[in-house]
């Protein structure tokens, strides 16, 4: 297993990760065996936003003993009542919802507190102003959590917390699909059965909070990294192709910014079956290759970031120095710290002797020589 900084936390977490809303479905044994078996493969980082008290439990007791091997996102705003989950931001509802998920999970604190669930920016704000917030820093404060984290599915809010200046990490959704769409406030959209009229590449709100991400320090952990389990079917694609598991968490970890992808699991093959991605080759890992010979994709033209340039005779990471490209060009001024990563390459793209090896082999069709020139006129040296 990989290990990642999370941004300016301090944390190290593991590549893959444990989303562990499905454990509700499960009994305490079946819970403790997809457990034992991430911890067995070195994961180290787990989400219970989940308020349903038996898995919350059931959580605890497979972590007895072991609290201090698990940094944990628990989540401040998601409620159990009346048999049901309920978001909330009701005080009287979020401070016993809490302390109930410490005292179940059998711990004293929480590595990365985390705002639930906001989509909506007028929210956003209203918390940030408010009870709610007060409440987490106070917790902050006396030690329960140690860093302060959001949820969102939406992009627009992503930035707002981003540069916030007290939000310190991401809970966001990624996956090749969603990063399609435009910003929203409902996440249905992202899950509408067909939204081909909007296929245009990377939307420029996602690109800009993965920007926003990596200039603030901001790191980011992964939700619905697979879209749900629709992306594993050409039926349910938007696509109309199949992606594997390891293919969906490649194309999440080659996001700016993002260090694990959290990931559902039932079962311990299915733990397997993410963690595989560690030991993948390149070819398995290979999302464009797929999504380029898909009968509808939106990429054309577009770095991905996917690394199938690769190898350059001189020796130049193209999909690095893209990345680097994208994030300083989307400014006023390039940020020291990009201007800083440019430099530490061995190889730039002042090396390029424009053989064209990579253009032939991108699925995407960029035109890699001019990206190559643009990148030396922007002086990142």
């Amino acid at each position: 297993m990989r290990y990642r900084e999370l941004g300016k936390t301090g944390l190290k977490v593991s590549e893959i990760g444990l989303g562990a809303e499905w454990l509700e479905r499960h009994n305490a044994e079946e819970v403790r065996a997809v457990i034992d078996c991430c911890e067995a493969q070195g994961i180290n980082i787990l989400d219970c936003w989940m308020a349903e008290p038996n898995v919350r439990s059931n959580i605890g007791a497979a972590i007895a003993g072991k609290r201090e091997r698990w940094i944990i996102q628990g989540h401040f705003g998601s409620t159990w009542q009346d048999g049901q989950y309920v978001r909330t931001r009701d005080m009287e509802k979020v401070k016993p919802a809490f302390e109930d998920l410490l005292s179940r999970l059998g711990t004293d604190y929480l590595d990365l507190g985390m705002i639930h669930f906001v989509d909506e920016e007028a929210e956003f704000h209203r918390i940030m102003d408010g009870a709610f917030f007060a409440y987490v820093k106070e917790q902050k404060a006396r030690g329960v959590i140690r860093h302060i984290g959001l949820s969102t599915h939406n992009p627009k809010v992503g930035v707002l917390a981003a540069q916030s200046g007290e939000i310190e990490m991401l809970l966001f959704s990624i996956n090749p699909a969603f990063d399609l769409l435009p910003a929203s406030e409902d996440i249905n959209t992202y899950f509408a059965p067909d939204y081909e009229e909007h296929l245009g590449g990377i939307h420029p709100d996602r690109a800009r909070l993965y920007q926003v991400c990596e200039q603030q320090g901001i790191g980011v952990t992964v939700m619905k990294g697979y879209a749900g389990g629709r992306l594993f079917s050409a039926e349910t694609s938007p696509f109309g192709v199949a992606l594997t598991p390891v293919q969906c968490i490649h194309y999440a970890l080659t996001r700016p910014a993002v260090a694990s992808v959290l990931a559902g699991y039932d079962t311990p093959e299915h733990v397997l079956a993410a963690v595989a991605y560690e030991d993948a080759s390149e070819e398995e890992k290979d999302y464009a290759s797929t999504l380029a010979g898909a009968p509808r994709h939106a990429y054309s033209g577009q770095c991905t970031y996917c690394g199938h340039c690769a190898p350059c005779p001189k020796g130049i990471d193209i999909a690095m120095v893209n990345k680097l490209y994208d994030l300083a060009a989307m400014q006023d001024r390039t940020p020291d710290s990009i201007r800083a990563h440019y430099q530490a390459l061995p190889a730039k793209a002042e090396d390029c002797i424009a053989c064209g090896s990579c253009e032939k082999r991108c699925p995407f069709g960029v035109p890699v020589i001019q990206r190559m020139e643009q990148i030396k006129q922007l002086h990142l040296i």
